[in-house]
């Protein structure tokens, strides 16, 4: 996948904090992505914003998990900005939990009343749907270790869109699948 800002490689401010990860891996897959400039940092660099480049960045990654409610009064004057400036913000994975008292974030990331369960040492299978998909290319079914949480209907749609995004749509023999789909994006909090 190539993304193009409008001159040169898209600059991707990718916000981390909170939450571990692998980071050798986690800088490997911006690297990879052709068009891309990802600068990874922890929230309070962002926030800070001490070279002022916020608002020049093409787009936002948020990878974070700050559970502070309120936020801290710079990460709310962020929170409050976001959509100000001609930027895309992508809200990955566990983020869509953080600052699980703020309403504008509620409102961004479109989960009303963001409230989870998790469990720590879970053994996921991971079913590759298309390993000829660029994405998923070379690789096979696996099983791996990781937390799950308890927010099925989030993380399933955001599943289910993401894979119609990349080319794997839903085939017509899911009709209860589809009918799940229909229900759950006719409610207000999926419209954001």
């Amino acid at each position: 996948m190539t993304v193009e800002a409008s001159a040169g490689p898209a600059k991707v401010a990718v916000v981390t904090g909170n939450h571990p990860f692998d980071v050798p891996g986690f800088h490997a897959l911006f690297r990879a992505m052709g068009g891309v400039d990802a600068y990874v940092q922890d929230l309070e660099n962002f926030v800070h914003d001490w070279g002022q480049m916020r608002a020049s960045y093409d787009a936002l990654v948020f990878y974070n998990m700050h559970m502070d409610s309120p936020p801290s009064e710079l990460a709310q004057a962020m929170i409050n900005g976001l959509g100000s400036a001609s930027q895309g913000i992508v809200v990955l994975h566990h983020a869509i939990l953080a600052w699980p008292g703020s309403p504008e974030w509620e409102s961004l990331t479109g989960i009303e009343g963001r409230s989870f369960g998790y469990h720590m040492g879970q053994e996921v299978r991971i079913e590759v749907a298309n390993s000829e998909h660029p994405i998923t290319q070379g690789l096979s079914d696996f099983d791996l270790q990781d937390e799950t949480y308890t927010m099925a209907d989030i993380c399933l749609l955001s599943t289910v869109d993401f894979a119609t995004w990349i080319g794997l749509p839903m085939e017509a023999e899911f009709a209860n699948l589809k009918a799940w789909h229909d229900r759950v994006t006719a409610r207000p909090s999926s419209q954001a």
